[in-house]
């Protein structure tokens, strides 16, 4: 076996079984076919950086929040504030839905790939349909928005989770939201602790992509050899680089 080379969990075209894609790798195969190929095929991944712990540890404080109105069935203050209709939806499999490599799932069955994708919170409008919640964090001097092209990522995101919890039966709305909290660096020290600003961004999602990407991915799985590289992937560069220096 080449060394860092990984043997488990990879796709085998001959399987008879459903193969599991999470929302994150569908998301790589649309920003690199051969690095998606090479991941899920071959067991040669992308160096992962370090874990974003300070995002994880706003997304559970936001999420013990927002449970709190779940559990009176009243709109959170930042929900009034923008005039959502809407209250934190409770749901026997919510806790599954957020849990990384659980989430919600769906068989999709022209391909046979299992589709999965962990949300942060739904919420539910008085005639019942969905609205799908994704908690963003970050430190930036100006107000997020959802404008710039890795953003697009995001949107993407929300759309995938709208398009799993439609193939789950459910009535989604079109419109989500991000909350988005941004630490403040204005303040005069940090004094054991961080200040956030939060704010609701409103995106309009289509999930008509997602059918096409899922089977564009399992056509490139199948395929017996990887894609060419592309010259907007950095990894792509850096492989090249590599081979012709003997790493």
């Amino acid at each position: 076996m080449v060394s860092g080379r990984r043997t488990r969990n990879l796709f085998d075209p001959g399987q008879t079984g459903p193969y599991r894609l999470s929302r994150s790798r569908l998301e790589s195969f649309r920003r690199c076919a051969r690095c998606f190929y090479l991941d899920r095929r071959l067991g040669v991944d992308q160096v992962s950086g370090p874990p974003f712990l300070l995002n994880s540890a706003t997304d559970t404080l936001l999420k013990k929040e927002f449970d709190v109105y779940r559990r009176d069935q009243s709109p959170h203050p930042l929900m009034a504030a923008h005039a959502v209709d809407a209250v934190p939806f409770q749901h026997p499999d919510l806790e599954t839905w957020r849990e990384n490599f659980q989430g919600v799932r769906h068989l999709h069955q022209a391909t046979n790939l299992l589709i999965t994708g962990a949300v942060d919170d739904v919420w539910v409008t008085p005639t019942g349909h969905l609205i799908v919640v994704d908690y963003k964090s970050t430190c930036a001097r100006k107000t997020p928005t959802l404008e710039g092209p890795w953003k697009q990522a995001y949107k993407r995101q929300l759309e995938v989770y709208q398009w799993l919890l439609r193939h789950n039966g459910f009535q989604v709305s079109d419109t989500g939201y991000f909350v988005y909290v941004n630490a403040d660096t204005n303040r005069d020290g940090f004094h054991g602790s961080l200040e956030f600003a939060t704010h609701l961004l409103k995106h309009v999602g289509s999930d008509a992509w997602v059918e096409g990407t899922i089977r564009a991915a399992h056509a490139c799985l199948m395929d017996d050899a990887p894609p060419r590289a592309t010259k907007e992937c950095a990894w792509c560069a850096y492989r090249e680089a590599a081979q012709l220096v003997g790493m």
